[in-house]
């Protein structure tokens, strides 16, 4: 599996088997449903039906980040089995963890002068961060140095494109990401926003789509418009999805009919608890390597 540690966060949503058969580590964010604090360990505790069912009926998710203890006691048996890390964090855009891990990292490098832990902010979320980790987990088992599998992270991150919609607005409203009046208009009028995530790893509210129907056009358009290669692209692709699978997999089909590489070879995986609390159920996203985020 190589001769460093691969490690990132619950919040790169993929499930747990993946982080076991490709050798990942992970630490994981937490949150707090109605007044309840969890971890995000990657639906062991409860079903993601549960869980959007319950954001659904009324009940509010607030999240917490990684601490910077909580990130020392993650890696201090891997430094002390003798192992180097790469950690890539969350998206500094979304979340303030990039600075905690740097934080720990300077720490524990104090402390064992002869490891490296070295810290990537990925401007990636969910399975766009998810994607990014197992490009990672490629360049390992193939050989690559820590410092080589950095690089290429660093020049590669933003390649990493992310393309979601929210027909679901109740939890951006209740989060204050839209207003109670927008949110009932936009729902009246069966709207759903169309975003992606911008070079500074920030979500970017791109178009205003009615109907789910035509949103999930919109998502397989802007694949083609910036993908890799074209229908030739060979790279790989996931869908992340909240309690709507069957529009995660329409998204899927009509990818599978302009690029025939893909057909059959798109990863679909549950939204996590924490990107979920922000998004709410009824959230597709797709991600796939094409032209560098500049906006």
């Amino acid at each position: 599996m190589g001769s460093f540690v691969l490690s990132c966060e619950s919040t790169a949503d993929y499930p747990r088997s993946f982080f076991e058969a490709r050798g990942i580590e992970y630490t994981m964010f937490h949150y707090e449903l109605d007044g309840v604090v969890h971890e995000d360990d990657l639906y062991q505790s409860v079903t993601p039906e549960a869980f959007f069912g319950a954001l659904k009926a009324g009940s509010t998710s607030k999240t917490s980040q990684v601490s910077v203890g909580e990130y020392t006691e993650f890696w201090k048996p891997m430094l002390e089995a003798g192992k180097d890390v790469l950690h890539l964090t969350l998206s500094s855009g979304i979340s303030g963890t990039y600075n905690s891990a740097v934080i720990a990292a300077r720490d524990l490098e104090a402390q064992y002068p002869d490891r490296t832990v070295r810290v990537v902010d990925s401007l990636a979320a969910s399975a766009g961060y998810g994607l990014l980790m197992d490009y990672l987990a490629d360049m390992r088992d193939a050989g690559a140095t820590l410092d080589e599998a950095a690089t290429w992270a660093e020049e590669h991150k933003l390649n990493v494109n992310h393309w979601f919609f929210v027909s679901d607005l109740d939890c951006l409203k209740r989060g204050g990401r839209v207003s109670s009046t927008s949110a009932l208009i936009a729902t009246a009028l069966k709207i759903c926003p169309v975003m992606n995530v911008d070079y500074q790893g920030k979500l970017i509210p791109r178009e205003k789509i009615r109907t789910k129907k035509k949103a999930i056009v919109e998502l397989v358009k802007n694949m083609m418009a910036h993908v890799e290669d074209g229908a030739a692209y060979t790279g790989k692709c996931s869908i992340s999805h909240s309690a709507c699978r069957e529009d995660a997999e329409e998204v899927a089909r009509l990818i599978g009919e302009q690029i025939p590489a893909l057909k059959g070879n798109i990863t679909i995986n549950n939204i996590g608890t924490v990107i979920g609390s922000h998004t709410g159920p009824g959230t597709v996203a797709l991600f796939f390597m094409g032209d560098k985020r500049v906006d």
